[in-house]
């Protein structure tokens, strides 16, 4: 069976594999977190945290962290479903 939340897991993951190179972890996870809310679809990221939010078994300590932040970028709830470039 192929769960749709698989690519989702490794696209982040990836992401953050390839932020190491900031000067620390939080940094990263910054940087990450500011991809997924320009680029990643609305129902991507909802998917992404629900995962995060219930298992996130998956996830890399900086995923993890990314979208920890996702979640609180903005004080207007919800806003990285709100204004999102990718739709």
């Amino acid at each position: 069976m192929n769960d749709p939340i698989t690519p989702l897991i490794k696209m982040i993951n990836q992401i953050s594999l390839n932020n190491r190179h900031h000067e620390n972890d939080a940094a990263a996870a910054e940087q990450i977190a500011g991809h997924l809310k320009k680029f990643w679809a609305r129902d991507m990221k909802r998917q992404i945290i629900d995962y995060a939010d219930n298992d996130g078994s998956e996830l890399d300590d900086v995923s993890k962290m990314a979208i920890a932040r996702l979640k609180t970028m903005s004080g207007v709830v919800r806003d990285w479903e709100e204004t999102s470039d990718a739709g």
